[in-house]
């Protein structure tokens, strides 16, 4: 054996164990998640009713809608690719927001094509069965999601529309009665179908004909008045960079104006599921910032951090997605990169945590499920951001978002994983050299 291939096998060697060796001692030392189950109560195990968006590339594959008491599976609805918010309304009625593929009735797009909207399922029977389905066709299956339908005190549903950039209303006929297009108060593209430019992901009623809305991509929560449009702003746009708010080809200065409306993305970074508490009071999934937030209104109308969560069960949060306060008075949180939903009480400790199968997107518990109103905390939380490594996190959080990967991997991971590719190309590369060496005719 000359010196370069032992050159290379030694460099090959030295991919295997910066690769294998870090993985194989997080997975041996990782901590145990999901499972905390001290929650029961004098009615027994609590129900928590979950949408799962799925799993495979772009989390767009075997979604499912299922009932929990304490960690038992009850039932399960898996017919769509993925599925979003779910809502209670009765025994033999939960409503979702789901996506699914393979139809025929494709509008202006060829067929077969992507449907998005809400289903009504039965769980009542010996196997839920979806009685009804709203929907209507999208341009591809990703950011194009109805996420959230939410019932109304006059019958209809509201629905978030990311295909179309707005929130509208549905009567039981599916006639739609009312809508508000985000194009109304943001610089809009040309066809917002043809990029993920706002990605509205949820819509809240809070009472006397008013909305919550969040603007994922815009960092903003806007309160939606029907019939006058926007009426208040959660994390106004300052004259910070707006570079968060446009990476990715989202949101564009369409008028020229050089800004766009972007908030704060350290108050607010491509949030998901806020919570109306009252007046002046939000609970908010901050998925990029990876941490639950209560959010107060000050006197002089700006918006701070009261309350600030970052971990559970000594594991850092990861993209959570949800997050509502129980009427006990604890918080539910969907983190939905660790493939988990836990329940914490104001102090931070566990009381209740299930490991999900796959992605989740939402959970609520029932009940009542998310309500307009809730217990406030005020305790000022910890706002520092800890343990994230320029380039190495957004790399993670790129991976995390897009398949399911064991909570534990962090950007050390992310760092020893790069490294053995390059340790495995160098020795690779070595072998090359040296075959070639030896093809070579000597004289």
């Amino acid at each position: 054996m000359n010196r370069s291939t032992r050159t290379a096998n030694l460099l090959l060697v030295a991919a295997c164990v910066v690769l294998v060796v870090p993985l194989g001692v997080s997975a041996v030392t990782a901590p145990t998640i999901g499972a905390t189950d001290t929650d029961a109560g004098s009615d027994g195990p609590a129900r928590t009713l979950v949408g799962s968006q799925g799993g495979g590339p772009g989390l767009h594959e075997d979604g499912s809608v299922y009932l929990l008491s304490g960690s038992d599976v009850v039932w399960k609805e898996e017919s769509a690719d993925s599925y979003f918010d779910v809502t209670y309304r009765s025994e033999e009625r939960v409503l979702a927001g789901f996506m699914h593929s393979g139809y025929t009735n494709c509008g202006p797009y060829e067929s077969p094509c992507t449907h998005t909207g809400y289903r009504v399922i039965d769980p009542s029977g010996a196997e839920p069965t979806v009685e009804t389905e709203y929907s209507f066709p999208v341009r591809t299956r990703k950011n194009s999601e109805v996420h959230d339908v939410e019932p109304l005190p006059s019958g209809e549903l509201v629905l978030s529309d990311m295909e179309h950039e707005r929130i509208f209303t549905v009567n039981e006929a599916g006639e739609e009665t009312w809508e508000w297009r985000a194009s109304d108060f943001y610089d809009a593209p040309d066809d917002p179908t043809r990029r993920d430019w706002l990605h509205i992901n949820d819509v809240d009623y809070i009472g006397e004909d008013r909305f919550l809305v969040s603007v994922r991509n815009a960092n903003q929560l806007v309160v939606v008045e029907r019939g006058s449009g926007v009426v208040e702003v959660i994390n106004e746009d300052t004259d910070s960079s707006d570079d968060d708010c446009t990476q990715f080809d989202q949101l564009e200065d369409a008028d020229g104006d050089g800004d766009v409306r972007c908030g704060d993305p350290e108050l607010l970074d491509h949030q998901h599921n806020p919570q109306w508490l009252g007046d002046g009071a939000v609970l908010v999934a901050d998925s990029e910032n990876n941490r639950i937030v209560e959010l107060h209104r000050t006197e002089d109308g700006e918006w701070e951090e009261a309350w600030v969560l970052r971990q559970a069960e000594g594991v850092a949060f990861s993209w959570p997605r949800d997050a509502d306060r129980l009427s006990n008075g604890n918080t539910l949180v969907t983190d939905s990169a660790n493939q988990r939903i836990v329940e914490v009480n104001e102090s931070g400790e566990t009381v209740w945590s299930y490991r999900t199968p796959l992605i989740p997107y939402e959970a609520e518990r029932l009940p009542e499920g998310e309500t307009v109103g809730a217990q406030l905390y005020g305790t000022p939380g910890d706002t520092t951001t800890a343990g994230e490594v320029p380039v190495l996190t957004a790399l993670l959080q790129i991976v995390r978002t897009s398949v399911p990967i064991p909570f534990w991997v962090s950007e050390l991971h992310v760092a020893t994983t790069l490294l053995a590719l390059l340790l495995g190309l160098a020795g690779g590369g070595t072998h090359l050299w040296a075959w070639v060496g030896n093809r070579r005719p000597r004289s």
